[in-house]
């Protein structure tokens, strides 16, 4: 990986960033979207809004999610063969495997005390909300969870994207690799080649990036519009700030505490990652983008990256585990229900279980919720109450999740001493002289 510290001062020649282009993309689709759900002309909501605007956003989605599989399996050969050593990649998977458990657990904790201190629900009119088409989700037992970790079939679970099992079929092959030693030379320097590959796919699809994005978020607010919050306005605003505590206070002292690195600057350098999260709900679709801020701009090791980021986006869920945390306290609110402290600490533990076994895709968080409410005894029937605004929720939590990741893989990295301080300490790391993220072959945001 090249010192991006080590690179020329940037020159700025007026050209505007495409970090900044995608956020004013994203400006004008908040503003457009809100005016056509104002508007709601038949035409325009079938053609604009679910049609063209539907067909690009979902381009560039799916444009980022192929490259996901092949991007983890090419990058993660490259990092166990990196790091060498079994024993220092058990170590990784155990620490990042332990920190992911621990933020989504105490995530959902500060959620938990929150949603307790404000109250949100109480009193609400359950009048004119259908709930028909809600049922319920099977929570998996905790043994079925990690014995579906071992995948039957990998070529069945690289084409249907199963993450775990992607990961753990790419570490066994790695080990082994590792075990033939100089034989598998000429693996690990193809695995690496297509590894710049897929980064230079990567930054083909980001060219398109402001569009796609603009499309996103033009089509969500046509679609959703801002009316919706009024009737749930209290938890959505008890939602939002225990996302924020957890963001902006939670994750950084973690930061601080365990790792000693600055945590404004780390938010810095992640903006990019957290921008196509917003944009895209999805946190799989979002690893390209988060694994190159990681060792691009923070300085990460592409051999902890490559195995810490895909894990994460996988079984860490703190936006998530945080709407299910105020979710449930203000359905109990609702119904009137006194959930009790065993109740709390079976939420508690049902998300941290839930977020293992579900993947990192739009929407799955009220799937997750069904499973939470069923154990605590609370009507699955009340999602109907926050089901319009979760996409817009959902969004959010996304950002949330993937700074989570960055996070843990930033700690674990620290502590095993594979994070290149002047890359983290240097502003311009990862930029080219338009504020542009840069790599030698294969440039991404």
């Amino acid at each position: 990986m090249t010192d991006a510290s080590q690179t020329s001062p940037p020159v700025h020649d007026g050209k505007m960033s495409l970090t900044m282009k995608i956020m004013l993309a994203m400006g004008l689709g908040i503003v457009v979207g809100v005016i056509l759900n104002a508007l709601d002309v038949a035409f325009i909501n079938t053609h604009i809004v679910a049609g063209f605007f539907g067909m690009i956003g979902t381009m560039f989605v799916n444009a980022l999610k192929m490259l996901v599989v092949p991007l983890v399996f090419f990058s993660l050969i490259g990092g166990v063969a990196g790091i060498g050593d079994v024993r220092v990649l058990g170590r990784v998977g155990t620490k990042s495997f332990g920190l992911y458990l621990a933020t989504t657990a105490l995530a959902i904790t500060v959620a938990l005390v929150l949603a307790t201190v404000v109250g949100p629900g109480t009193g609400f009119d359950m009048t004119g909300i259908d709930a028909s088409n809600i049922s319920a989700a099977e929570a998996p037992s905790v043994w079925n969870v990690f014995a579906a970790i071992v995948p039957t079939n990998p070529i069945a679970a690289f084409a249907s994207g199963e993450m775990l099992q992607v990961i753990f079929y790419t570490v066994v092959l790695g080990i082994a690799v590792l075990m033939l030693g100089d034989r598998s030379k000429p693996f690990i320097e193809a695995c690496d080649y297509m590894n710049e590959v897929m980064m230079k796919i990567v930054d083909l699809v980001m060219r398109a990036a402001p569009y796609g994005v603009f499309a996103l978020i033009a089509k969500t607010f046509a679609e959703q519009g801002l009316g919706l919050f009024m009737p749930v306005i209290a938890y959505v605003l008890t939602l939002v700030a225990a996302l924020m505590i957890h963001l902006f206070v939670t994750l950084p002292a973690m930061l601080k505490l365990l790792a000693g690195l600055n945590p404004v600057t780390f938010m810095k350098k992640m903006r990019p990652a957290q921008i196509f999260a917003f944009s895209t709900a999805s946190s799989n679709a979002t690893i390209p983008v988060t694994y190159q801020c990681a060792t691009e701009r923070v300085g990460v090791d592409e051999s902890v990256a490559s195995f810490c980021i895909p894990f994460g986006a996988t079984i860490n869920m703190d936006g998530t585990a945080i709407m299910q945390g105020v979710a449930t306290v203000f359905l109990a609110n609702v119904y009137g229900i006194d959930l009790g402290l065993m109740g709390y600490l079976t939420v508690i533990g049902m998300a941290v279980l839930a977020s293992i076994g579900t993947a990192g895709v739009p929407g799955v968080g009220l799937v997750m919720l069904t499973m939470v409410l069923t154990q605590v005894g609370l009507p699955i029937e009340g999602i109907a109450i926050i089901l319009g605004v979760d996409r817009l929720m959902d969004m959010i939590r996304t950002a949330v999740n993937i700074t989570g990741d960055a996070i843990v893989t930033t700690i674990v990295a620290k502590g095993e001493g594979k994070i290149d301080m002047g890359i983290f300490d240097n502003p311009d790391a990862g930029t080219t002289g338009e504020g542009e993220a840069h790599l030698p072959d294969h440039a991404i945001v």
